[in-house]
This record gives structure tokens, C-alpha cells and sequence, in this order.
């Protein structure tokens, strides 16, 4: 797994990509993940902060997407980020593949 952040600490000294690591980590077990937060690129767009932690780009390749369509796979981990999407954060690129994808993609 390889975690690269930007972000702040919250008030409990829990940054945004560390929340969203443990909720796909507890769903998802990936064998990849890779979150970077992108908020440096956004300033002055919608949805930024000065505080950042309002995009993320997120790299998940998991076992559980398997047999599931691309529109699925976005909606589980936006439904797992729920809580997230409900506090401040703007905006997610996101990449899930299974780990038959993610070699075809090394391999290519």
C-alpha cells in the first residue's frame, strides 16, 4: 500500500487520507491503495479551502470489485465516503480496478 498526503491534521490529529484509508482498508481489504490529496491543484476552484483536504485522487485495486461494473465500484467507495463527501470533501478521482486489471495495466 502506498499513501502519499498533503493534508492537514483535524482536530482530533486524524488527517482526511488517513480516515479514507481506514474506511476502505476495513471494506475493501485492497491489496493497493494509493491516496494522494490534490487540493493544491484546485485553488480558487469550487469546493476548495485554504485548510486543503478537498480533492483526492484514490487508487484502489481490490478483490471485491470483482464482477462489478465500473458505475458500481465508484458508487460503493462514494457510499463508504459518505461521511466524507458530508464534510468538506469536494472531490474524489478515482481509479478501482481488480487485481487482474491492475496487472494488465503494469503489463501494457
Amino acid at each position: 500500500m502506498t499513501r502519499t498526503e498533503n493534508s492537514a491534521a483535524s482536530a482530533n490529529g486524524d488527517t482526511r487520507a488517513a480516515r479514507i484509508e481506514r474506511v476502505l482498508q476495513a471494506a475493501l481489504a485492497p491489496e493497493s491503495l494509493e491516496i494522494r490529496d490534490e487540493s493544491h491543484k484546485h485553488v480558487g476552484h469550487g469546493g476548495w479551502r485554504e485548510a486543503g483536504e478537498t480533492h483526492y485522487e484514490v487508487v484502489v485495486v481490490a478483490s471485491a470489485f470483482t464482477g462489478r461494473s465500473r458505475v458500481e465500484r465508484h458508487r460503493q467507495v462514494n457510499a463508504l465516503l459518505a461521511p466524507e463527501f458530508s464534510d468538506g470533501l469536494h472531490a474524489l478521482a478515482l481509479t478501482a480496478l481488480t487485481p487482474g486489471e491492475a496487472a494488465a495495466r503494469q503489463g501494457a
